[in-house]
């Protein structure tokens, strides 16, 4: 826990990620980009109070962990905690405000999924239009929209890959056994974890851990979740749909 300050560290926007930097389908086009935003469950035990409470997308009950990470898959920002029941928005509106707070340099975003708030510091996928990996196997992009949507599929998918990682090198927080700590202690091992997981990660890449989280991936296909349309119906939303819609159009326009 004692290397948190050192281990994980959040962007401060200066440079452009070399995933970003180095390959033509995502430069210039998402040089404002400093990474990739997602939330994940884990299994907790709690009180049979609580129960309800945290018991969300699982039959049992899980935490809701909000991260952020870098394209090469090391985590900036661990936020543990939030019960399962909680909805992605809920929980980046107070990782946005607490204290030690998810920090967005100005003028830069994070890539989210449709399960977020459009904003100008997190910019979603186009709503309505194919956005998954898997549903461009079979034909490619057809307009400015679904290009987007794919290439921002492709680096938004670091942070799945990440989570898919963190929880294949520790089953403690892999597995959907049920727990034996205390709440307090649960979240901390998720922290304590994902600091691990950058260490391991700045010696090197692992390519069968890789290979065998890229495989489960490409055969699992997310449930989108439903945004609450009122928070949408803002400025910085509008401003976000902006940003996405001069992206596309740029992007179309050298693709076309």
């Amino acid at each position: 826990m004692s290397l948190e300050v050192e281990y994980l560290k959040q962007s401060d926007g200066s440079q452009v990620p070399s995933e970003i930097a180095n390959t033509s389908r995502f430069f210039p086009y998402f040089n404002d980009c400093v990474g990739a935003l997602d939330g994940t469950h884990i299994r907790v035990k709690v009180s049979n109070a609580d129960a309800p409470r945290f018991r969300g997308r699982k039959d049992y009950p899980t935490q809701n962990v909000l991260a952020a990470c870098t394209f090469d898959l090391r985590f900036t920002y661990i936020l543990a905690g939030w019960e399962g029941s909680a909805s992605d928005s809920r929980i980046i509106k107070n990782a946005l405000t607490r204290e030690d707070n998810l920090k967005i340099p100005s003028g830069k975003y994070y890539l989210v999924d449709a399960g977020f708030m459009l904003r100008s510091g997190l910019i979603a996928p186009y709503r309505g239009v194919r956005y998954h990996l898997k549903e461009y196997s079979a034909r490619g992009p057809e307009n400015a929209k679904e290009l987007f949507n794919l290439r921002h599929a492709s680096l938004r998918n670091a942070v799945e890959r990440a989570f898919g990682v963190l929880k294949t090198r520790f089953p403690i927080i892999g597995s959907s056994n049920e727990k034996t700590y205390s709440f307090d202690v649960q979240c901390e091992i998720v922290l304590a974890c994902s600091i691990l997981h950058n260490f391991l990660m700045s010696l090197g890449v692992l390519e069968e851990e890789i290979s065998e989280v890229d495989t489960e991936l490409s055969n699992r296909r997310e449930m989108e979740s439903q945004v609450d349309s009122r928070e949408r119906d803002n400025e910085d939303a509008r401003l976000g749909a902006q940003i996405r819609d001069n992206i596309a159009a740029q992007m179309w326009n050298d693709y076309a």
